[in-house]
């Protein structure tokens, strides 16, 4: 399996790469194939628990979640609660009468497979539509000499990436090398040195991301969202595990071959994004240049 596993992995990597550079439109729908097919993943995993999400119900209004954050980023939120009453209201008119596990399986899915991936379509937005020239608000990256030219949400993005990449390379390489510690009876095979390690590779990347875009505080700024991502995509990683545990299945399904399913490979993303994306829109501003 490790052919088709690492070819899987370079088509995956080549494709997000180009959603991220274009942005606007054919990032958002690259986002949104991605949400469908992961709330469809999971909603098969609260079904193997016997519960009955309003699933159609919340794929819909997560898709206008991410239409919503592509056109007004700050509307976004306002979405949420009136999204999350058509669900309750769909639950309540159905033959069967919803139980509470229903909804709260209705309504997980809608913040963690729809509302939080829309902060990165929010976080690729930033300075977009000023550097845009392609049709659909898409950017075609001329050059890549000077990184301040380039659009904050694109670069930005790029660094989160890496990051996420390290953290998650980093822990399977190191903890295969020297782990000996379990982290966490949710994943037996993570462990402590590889956690910590992996941590620190997105600390690392965190650290050069800051010193190419010039940010404020640097080495410090770059150091303490290498260290935010890292923590968040570890968390994101166990939180996804322990929904497969709980269901009782090994992989989320088996859309990418080798590596399971859209979830599996999505897990380190879902609680990143919006801690990127409020660290480099509130807390970056804060900071004397």
């Amino acid at each position: 399996m490790a052919s088709p596993r690492v070819l899987s992995a370079i088509i995956a990597i080549i494709l997000a790469l180009g959603m991220v550079c274009l942005g606007g439109w054919y990032f958002t729908l690259g986002v949104a194939l991605m949400v469908y097919l992961g709330q469809l993943e999971y909603f098969q995993l609260c079904r193997a628990k016997g519960m009955a999400p309003a699933a159609k119900t919340t794929l819909a209004v997560s898709q206008l979640i991410l239409v919503t954050a592509t056109l007004s980023p700050t509307l976004a939120d306002a979405v949420v609660p009136v999204a999350g009453t058509c669900i309750c209201f769909y639950l309540l008119f159905q033959p069967k009468l919803a139980t509470i596990a229903d909804i709260s399986a209705s309504i997980l899915g809608l913040f963690y497979g729809g509302y939080l991936p829309s902060y990165w379509v929010r976080l690729r937005s930033l300075g977009q539509a000023e550097v845009s020239n392609l049709p659909l608000n898409g950017f075609l990256p001329l050059s890549w000499d000077d990184w301040q030219a380039l659009p904050p949400g694109l670069t930005t993005m790029l660094i989160a990436f890496g990051c996420i990449w390290a953290a998650d390379i980093g822990a399977y390489v190191f903890g295969k090398l020297f782990g000996k510690t379990r982290l966490s009876a949710i994943s037996p095979k993570k462990t402590v040195e590889g956690a910590v390690l992996g941590v620190l590779g997105s600390v690392a990347v965190g650290t050069i991301g800051s010193w190419l875009l010039r940010w404020p505080g640097f080495p410090l700024t770059g150091m303490a969202l290498g260290l935010i991502i890292g923590i968040a995509s570890l968390l994101g990683d166990l939180t996804e595990s322990m929904m497969k545990r709980d269901a009782g299945v090994k992989d989320s399904g088996q859309l990418i071959p080798g590596h399971g399913g859209i979830l599996d490979r999505a897990d380190s993303y879902v609680f990143t994004a919006p801690l990127v994306y409020y660290f480099v829109t509130l807390l970056l501003p804060l900071l004397p240049a």
